[in-house]
This record gives C-alpha cells, sequence and structure tokens, in this order.
C-alpha cells in the first residue's frame, strides 16, 4: 500500500478526458482542500495568540484570510463538480458536505432566501461563488445565470438587468470605473479584469471582481459581452485585516524600538561610566576603589529603573548608592533619572542617609505616575572610617573581610512611595583596611532559584572576592556567577578599601 503522504499526488490522478476520471480527480482535490482547510483551523484554535495582543491579531488575521480563501476554493471545486448550471446531478455529493463547518456543496434552490441560507458560511457572507452574464448587442438579449442573481441581492423572477441598467446597482463612486470597463470591452475591445463595489437591495455593500471579454462576429465587430462576477468581499475584508494588523504590529514594534534607544540613552546619560579608584579625604591617602555593572533582563529588550551610583562629597566622604524601581521603558528610567539627581543633590547638602529616604519616598509617592522602588544609600566616612547606612525595602549591603562575608543588619525602612508617612532609621558600622562591600539589586540574583538563596550565593564568592586584584575584578566575578537567565534587569556595586 502506498505511503499516505503520497495520497491524491497529480500523477496518481485518473485522466481528465473522460467523465468519470475527472470527477474522480475533482473529488481529489476537494478531498485535499477539506484536509487543508482543517490545519488551517487547527492553527487558528491551537496556535494563535491571544487578540488582546497586535501580533495576536496579525496571526489571527492571516488565518481568517487563509480560511476566506480556501473557502473560495472549495466553493469553485464543488461547482466544477456538479457541472455546469442547468445540467441534470447525477453526480455522488462532494466529500466537502462531511463537515458542515468546512466547504458547503451547492445545491441549487428556488428563491433567494433558500439560497442564502444554504450557503451562508459562519462568518455570514454567501460563498464566493460565480455568477455569469451575457450581453447580447444585436438582439439585446440578456442572459444571466441564477448565481449572479444571487451575488447582486436580486430575486431570480426579477429580470436580467441590461448593460445600461446595470450601473444603477453600483455604488455611485464606482459607476464611472464600470462605465469604463465596459465601454473599452465594446469599443476597443479590451478585457476587462477589475473589481468595484455595489449596493444590494438590502443596502449591505459587497465587493465584485469582474472578467469579461467582447465576442466577435465573423466581421470582427462585437456581438456580444460575456463576463463573470464572484463576491470577493469576505476575501477583501481578510486581505484589509491583515493589512490593518500588520500595521499595527509594525507601529508597535517601532514604539518598542524607539522607547528602548531612548531609555538606554537615559540611562547611559545618568549612570557613571565606571571607574577606578576614588581618593579621599579629596587628593589623601585613602582610597576607595569603586566600580560597577548594569545586566538588562535575559527575557526582555526594554530598559528598567535599576541605578548605581558613588559621589565624592566636598567634606571628603562618599556616597555609595543602588536601587530598583517596578516597570520598564523611559518612564522606569526617567523615574529613576529623577530619584537620583534627588539623592546627589541631598548627599551634597550632607542630609543624612535615613533622612535621603524620607524624602526620596516622598518624592516617588506624589509623583505624576506613582511607582513603588526600593534604594539603599551608605555614607563613608574617611575620617572615622565608618559607613553609616540606611533602606528602603532594599537587599543590605554584603561586608566581606578575611575571606567570609555577611549580610549587613538593616535598619527599618519600607519601600519607596509605598506610604505617605513612613519610619526610616540608619545603622553605623565600622570599616577596616581591605574590607569589600557589596550592593546590588535584588533582580541580580532572582533567576527562578528559591529567593532565600539568594544572599547565600553571593556570600559563597567570599574566598574569590578576597582574591580579586581590584574592584573591577570583583564585579566580573559576580557578574561570571549572576550574569546569565535573570527574569528582571539588575546591577551591582563593588567598593573596596584600602589604606
Amino acid at each position: 500500500m502506498p505511503s499516505h503522504v503520497f495520497e491524491d499526488r497529480p500523477g496518481d490522478l485518473p485522466e481528465s478526458g473522460s467523465d468519470t476520471g475527472g470527477a474522480v480527480a475533482v473529488d481529489a482535490l476537494i478531498s485535499r482542500a477539506r484536509r487543508l482547510r482543517g490545519a488551517v483551523d487547527a492553527v487558528r484554535r491551537d496556535a494563535v495568540a491571544s487578540d488582546d495582543h497586535p501580533e495576536g491579531r496579525w496571526q489571527r488575521a492571516l488565518c481568517d484570510l487563509a480560511v476566506h480563501q480556501l473557502d473560495d476554493l472549495g466553493a469553485h471545486l464543488g461547482q466544477l463538480r456538479q457541472g455546469l448550471p442547468g445540467e441534470p446531478d447525477t453526480a455522488v455529493p462532494s466529500p466537502l458536505s462531511v463537515r458542515p463547518d468546512a466547504f458547503a456543496p451547492f445545491a441549487p434552490t428556488s428563491g433567494l432566501a433558500a439560497y442564502e441560507a444554504d450557503h451562508a458560511q459562519s462568518s455570514g457572507t454567501l460563498l464566493n461563488r460565480v455568477g455569469s452574464a451575457e450581453w447580447n448587442l444585436l438582439t439585446d438579449a440578456v442572459n444571466w445565470s441564477d448565481e449572479l442573481y444571487a451575488i447582486l441581492g436580486r430575486p431570480p423572477g426579477s429580470g436580467a438587468m441590461t448593460l445600461d441598467e446595470l450601473p444603477s446597482v453600483v455604488h455611485p463612486e464606482d459607476q464611472t470605473l464600470l462605465t469604463a470597463l465596459v465601454t473599452g470591452c465594446l469599443v476597443d475591445g479590451r478585457p476587462i479584469d477589475a473589481e468595484f463595489r455595489i449596493v444590494r437591495p438590502d443596502r449591505q455593500v459587497r465587493t465584485l471582481h469582474m472578467m469579461g471579454e467582447p465576442v466577435l462576429d465573423a466581421d470582427g465587430s462585437t456581438a456580444s459581452m460575456w463576463a463573470v462576477f464572484r463576491d470577493v468581499s469576505a476575501l477583501r475584508r481578510s486581505e484589509q485585516a491583515v493589512r490593518d494588523s500588520r500595521e499595527t504590529l509594525r507601529r508597535r514594534q517601532h514604539r518598542e524600538r524607539t522607547e528602548r534607544r531612548m531609555a538606554v540613552e537615559m540611562q547611559e546619560a545618568v549612570l557613571p561610566p565606571w571607574r577606578g579608584p576614588l581618593a579621599f579625604p579629596l587628593g589623601g591617602p585613602t582610597e576607595l576603589d569603586v566600580a560597577a555593572r548594569y545586566f538588562p533582563a535575559h527575557n526582555s529588550d526594554l530598559i528598567g529603573g535599576d541605578w548605581y551610583d558613588a559621589l565624592e562629597l566636598p567634606s571628603g566622604a562618599c556616597v555609595l548608592s543602588v536601587g530598583d524601581l517596578t516597570g520598564h521603558g523611559v518612564a522606569a528610567t526617567s523615574t529613576m533619572a529623577m530619584l537620583l539627581g534627588a539623592l546627589r543633590g541631598m548627599a551634597v547638602a550632607g542630609i543624612t542617609p535615613e533622612a535621603v529616604m524620607g524624602h526620596l519616598n516622598h518624592l516617588l509617592e506624589s509623583a505624576v505616575q506613582p511607582a513603588l522602588g526600593s534604594a539603599v544609600c551608605c555614607r563613608i566616612d574617611p575620617d572615622r572610617r565608618t559607613l553609616t547606612w540606611a533602606q528602603a525595602g532594599h537587599p543590605a549591603p554584603l561586608l566581606f573581610r578575611g575571606g567570609t562575608g555577611r549580610a549587613l543588619t538593616p535598619p527599618d525602612g519600607v519601600l519607596l512611595g509605598a506610604t505617605s508617612s513612613p519610619r526610616y532609621e540608619q545603622n553605623e558600622v565600622e570599616l577596616h583596611p581591605g574590607d569589600l562591600l557589596v550592593l546590588h539589586t535584588d533582580g541580580l540574583t532572582r533567576t527562578g532559584a528559591a529567593e532565600d538563596s539568594a544572599v547565600t550565593g553571593l556570600l559563597a564568592l567570599a574566598p574569590r572576592l578576597a582574591d580579586a586584584r581590584d574592584a573591577q575584578d570583583g564585579v566580573r566575578m559576580v557578574a561570571e556567577a549572576f550574569g546569565t537567565g535573570r527574569k528582571d534587569d539588575a546591577c551591582v556595586l563593588v567598593a573596596r578599601i584600602s589604606a
């Protein structure tokens, strides 16, 4: 038995020279079309994204267009299978009739209402059956097929329309086009292949595709005009839906690319390029080696609101900070720029870390586009060798000393923007030469593993960080351990104190 893959191959079909062979060949084509229609339906049901998304609407429109084209193909094959209208219908029913939701076989009926009821699709439009007409210029006789009456929405007994009467059913904006087409065909012998709109008696506007040509007599004069008409309204609507959805998707993609570019440019303008040793007091013997890095999310092209910063103060102190805002794109980066600018200004003014958190909360809570954020602000005093810090719902800094590490005990502090009257406190820690601080946002270690193992993973780097040549080498070690597989964007800042 031959493989089913090769069923209904053209070479396997009976020759079309006989009635039997032709009927079997058409049945095979109909069977193919029916299987393909079922496959498209399966894609439309199972593989198309949500219509709420521009890409989903585009996919849906493409599937609908394919369905309309296959419905059209099925209707024509069914008409071919049954033969010319008016012939005795001795053929077996079309195999497409097995699936009522696929292509329905044609069965002539009496009356327009019955015809439309028998040929309505799920979309509520007629199958794209072809109607024909011939206008005899010598005898003024007009012959229309029953299908043309149905296409134009006219009762079969209403009588065929002459060429002069035909424009009356055409949309006013297309009447000039039809007149020019008919004149060119009758006078110049040009064939017609064009589309125009009609207005049916029920006020429905339909798009018809017309193909016609002149019929010449023995003297070469035009004796009659023959034409076929096809209702392509559903097909054109599907094509327009594809164009519209594709344009919507294109605009969305362009907007996302533009937003990403703006967010990246804003982030690069605000975050400092990192960087080497900072001397403090300014020009003094003690150095704070600082390096930092931003990590974009693994599965997103949008830039978030994470930041890092190190700022030398006129007093000789240094302020380190990291933070994280909800959201992505320009809104998040612009809000981040506002908070970071405010933090720098307050740090230069000598405001304590706990007071800085309170002011940042007020800014975020009263912003035009409210958001939530977390932050940590650390002030290093070189004279006293102390770290004073405050946090707002943020992971505590990690202190590495002598090959081991620990998370600093956090003072009280809630997320920025969460409440209008928060309470922030600050803690103080003594620093030693050689100490290394790691500040990070929680997205750094949010890779799908258990959240309680996040700090443990960073602290496990203590032996390697003890051998780091400088802060930049420390950032590289952290990136190797946590630089991939993140669900969110993140940043890390490493600072090492040396004498």
